[in-house]
């Protein structure tokens, strides 16, 4: 089982010092059988008056952050150390009845899965559902999991990856159209196309690494998003359309939703002089071993975009 380092550092700068509102901050991993946190710490700058934390209505963990003085800056620092055992693309292992498609999910579970199953985005012309309809075979049955497969490895292929770290995420069209984007506009376009197909899907963001030196990993540097979707017999299954990953090899999870904008790593506001704004830099690290062992396995650089004064802003996913 690998045991992952993860530093996660935020930093807004400003020309001279600003007031700062609330800060809603999403980088603690999910627990589950898959990822067990041994370590998490959370580290601001300059301190909050008063920090809490919540589940959200999906269960992902937030910390609420305020603060009572002025800065010239806000560094927000997340380090964990975590137990990761993902699931490989070989041990998915879903229910003869759905092994096929199309199937139909088991009545017990639909009332929790309708609004994962449905579209978020108009499509008058239904140019999404042609899409995600020519991964349907025409000559015979279409295996569920080889469908969706080619659906992620598909986009990864045709499609070029371009880092953006302005807020805000394509229209599923935009990204067919365009065949490029970042790595959350990728995850809306397979949302969106495979609930088209009637599947219950869900946003992820959280952190991507190599797990060998001999896998390419693109998205490192800042979070990464991706999709899981639901499949009986193994449940929730991570699809990364931007690396072509089935299974949670190389992928951890930190905030699951429905939609992207509930999945924002950071976000808050801040009032001072119009001109104040200097930029944002993001950094995230992962590493295998111990802090003291182990070489980075995914390093990453900062991005740096602005934002009007009193307007709340967010740290984005890739």
């Amino acid at each position: 089982m690998p045991l992952l380092t993860i530093r996660h550092t935020t930093e807004y700068t400003y020309r001279q010092p600003v007031a700062f509102g609330e800060h809603r901050i999403m980088m603690r991993p999910r627990e589950s059988f898959d990822q067990r946190l041994v370590r998490a710490e959370l580290h601001i700058s300059p301190d909050p008056c008063e920090l809490r934390w919540l589940h959200d209505v999906l269960g992902n963990s937030v910390a609420i952050a305020l603060f009572d003085r002025r800065a010239k800056a806000l560094r927000v620092v997340s380090e964990m150390t975590l137990d990761h055992a993902p699931l490989e693309h070989e041990q998915i292992d879903i229910e003869d009845y759905a092994r096929q498609f199309p199937f139909t999910y088991a009545s017990e579970d639909m009332p929790d899965l309708l609004r994962s199953i449905e579209r978020q985005y108009l499509d008058v012309g239904r140019v999404i559902d042609r899409w995600a309809n020519a991964f349907l075979r025409q000559d015979g049955p279409t295996d569920t999991l080889a469908l969706l497969t080619d659906m992620a490895t598909t986009i990864k292929r045709d499609f070029t990856y371009v880092p953006r770290h302005e807020k805000g995420t394509q229209s599923p069209i935009e990204t067919l159209t365009l065949r490029q984007g970042t790595c959350r506009d990728f995850a809306v376009l397979m949302i969106e196309a495979v609930r088209a197909l009637g599947l219950a899907a869900r946003f992820v963001s959280g952190y991507v690494y190599n797990p060998s030196r001999s896998e390419g990993r693109v998205g490192g540097g800042n979070t990464h998003a991706w999709v899981r979707i639901f499949l009986p017999g193994s449940g929730w299954i991570e699809f990364d359309p931007t690396n072509g990953i089935v299974g949670s090899r190389g992928l951890v999870r930190v905030a699951v939703a429905r939609d992207p904008y509930q999945a924002v790593p950071l976000s808050g506001s801040w009032s001072g002089f119009p001109a104040s704004y200097i930029g944002m830099d993001v950094a995230v690290e992962v590493k295998l071993g111990t802090e003291a062992e182990g070489d980075p396995v995914m390093h990453s650089g900062g991005a740096t975009n602005s934002r009007i004064a009193g307007q709340s802003r967010n740290s984005e996913t890739c």
